[in-house]
């Protein structure tokens, strides 16, 4: 039987599909929710969201990067229905394990995500950004990786500082992103389980534009992962569409800024969207047939 995408519209960024999705509107959540929240402000979310979400869903799409900290909560709903261990396979730009003082946030949930029971180990993929090289070591989280529950998979970037920790083995780094799928898809097929989180930064440009910096992954690298967990998906999330928006939080536009977020304006924005819904077509309305 199959499993219909689910689209939790925050932002309105997520064009149709025509393929029996479901929509649960969510704008009023957008202001609380987007880029990061409070831990409150969370569990008040997934309550509000319990009743709401369907017995069968299959891939959600949750609009803008800026959401990417939902797939904790999907993970956590994912291990309420069917809690039999997994791995969490990751394609970002970023390694989403960085230290937030404020809550939760969409670059800092991985080491959430790693302390969940259900959690076998987590694999980042795409990784290039600068986020782990020595200037920003001391911004990622330390507990998934000195737990080993947490691998690096990176192109041009390295973590050698991981080696003072001894767990230069939580890093590995490629010169291209072939080498990095070619390595990465014989361990994907031992794996049993698999829930599936994927950001549309780790795409390159050329593919498709985000908000965020983008990474150097093609539709080859996706498919190639694609194939890898056809069959072994238990969950299946996917983020990276363009939008905008303007907070009434002045802590929020701040961040924003420093981050370097692109705003280029609602025609382009547009344009951009149109292009994602093909690239969403493609992934969500075929991963649980």
């Amino acid at each position: 039987m199959s499993s219909p995408p689910l689209i939790l519209d925050f932002d309105a960024s997520v064009l149709p599909l025509d393929c029996g999705e479901t929509r649960i509107p969510l704008s009023d959540w957008q202001e609380d929710i987007r880029f990061g929240c409070s831990w409150r402000r969370f569990a008040a979310l997934e309550a509000h969201l319990a009743p709401l979400l369907p017995k069968r869903y299959g891939c959600v799409l949750t609009g803008s990067g800026d959401f990417h900290h939902l797939s904790l909560l999907l993970l956590r709903e994912t291990a309420r229905r069917a809690p039999e261990p997994f791995d969490l396979v990751v394609c970002d730009n970023h390694p989403d394990n960085m230290r937030y003082a404020f809550g939760l946030h969409c670059g800092s949930w991985i080491s959430h995500a790693a302390a969940l029971p259900c959690v076998r180990q987590v694999h980042v993929l795409g990784i290039c950004s600068p986020d782990i090289t020595w200037r920003h070591a001391w911004e990622n989280r330390l507990s998934p990786l000195l737990r080993r529950k947490l691998v690096y998979w990176s192109v041009n970037k390295r973590a050698n500082w991981l080696s003072l920790i001894r767990r230069a083995e939580c890093c590995r780094s490629f010169l291209s992103a072939n080498a990095l799928i070619e390595a990465f898809v014989p361990l994907a097929e031992t794996f049993s389980r698999v829930y599936f989180s994927l950001d549309k930064d780790v795409l390159s440009p050329a593919l498709a534009r985000t908000n965020w910096d983008q990474g150097i992954f093609e539709e080859g690298h996706i498919a190639a992962l694609m194939g890898a967990v056809v069959g072994k998906l238990v969950g299946f999330d996917l983020c990276g569409d363009p939008s905008e928006y303007v907070y009434k939080s002045r802590l929020k536009r701040l961040m924003r800024r420093l981050d370097g977020q692109q705003e280029p304006g609602r025609e382009a924005i547009l344009d951009w969207q149109k292009r994602h819904r093909d690239i969403n077509r493609s992934l969500a309305c075929s991963a649980f047939r």
